[in-house]
């Protein structure tokens, strides 16, 4: 890319109106909401197809993983930490179901808190998390509008402390059970067959889904399928 073209692409990403873009995004996510709430999920995939080549939601999504995520700058298995503008621009062009394809995961450990043992993340490079982020942003009004009002799990807009709440507004005045579970490695063990049967969406983010379950992992530089997940 020569200099002039640099310098333009740059200043394309600086100037960029946020507010507009983020009203456009969220005025279409909203109408996969209101489809879903409705019944017309056929109407609702149809815009989750539409938002997925949406340049506003590609420039959203890219600025979501270069600048606003906390671990935005660890490295997935390319090495790359972070971009200039210029590149984000480029980088929001790039983001097309069409020819794309999922890199391995970077395996990194870290501690447990009170433990010895160590838990495994997966870093991605930062092309396939900004990916990653277009398509959440089309399945999340669609699963928003199916949920219940009690769930707090993974939500937009929720937390722990949210939760916690409730829980007290529960059992505050009447006693109640509680149940405190947890699935020993879920993530690690889940079969990724029954997953994708469970994830309603159209075909074209479910093949995209399925690259990212099946891309392996680079661990100290061997790398190891995850094919035996079915």
């Amino acid at each position: 890319m020569s200099k002039a073209s640099i310098t333009k692409t740059t200043l394309e990403w600086n100037t960029i109106n946020w507010a507009k873009i983020q009203r456009k995004v969220f005025k279409l996510q909203s109408r996969i909401f209101q489809a879903v709430k409705s019944g017309d999920k056929v109407k609702a995939k149809k815009l989750q197809k539409l938002l997925l080549k949406s340049h506003y939601a590609k420039l959203l999504a890219v600025r979501k993983v270069t600048q606003d995520n906390q671990g935005r700058k660890t490295a997935g298995i390319d090495g790359i930490k972070a971009l200039r503008p210029n590149q984000r621009v480029k980088l929001a062009y790039e983001l097309n179901v069409k020819g794309y394809r999922a890199k391995a995961l970077r395996r990194i450990w870290i501690p447990k808190p009170g433990r010895e043992e160590k838990r495994p993340l997966g870093i991605p490079t930062i092309k396939d998390r900004a990916m990653q982020a277009l398509v959440k942003s089309a399945l999340e009004p669609y699963w928003e509008a199916q949920f219940e009002g009690t769930s707090y799990g993974f939500r937009p807009g929720r937390n722990a402390h949210d939760a916690i709440g409730r829980i007290y507004t529960a059992v505050n005045k009447t006693a109640r059970y509680v149940l405190d579970a947890d699935i020993s490695k879920c993530f690690d063990k889940i079969k990724h067959d029954y997953l994708l049967s469970k994830v309603d969406c159209p075909t074209v983010m479910k093949h995209l889904i399925k690259r990212w379950l099946k891309c392996g992992v680079i661990d100290n530089g061997v790398f190891e399928d995850t094919k035996t997940r079915k």
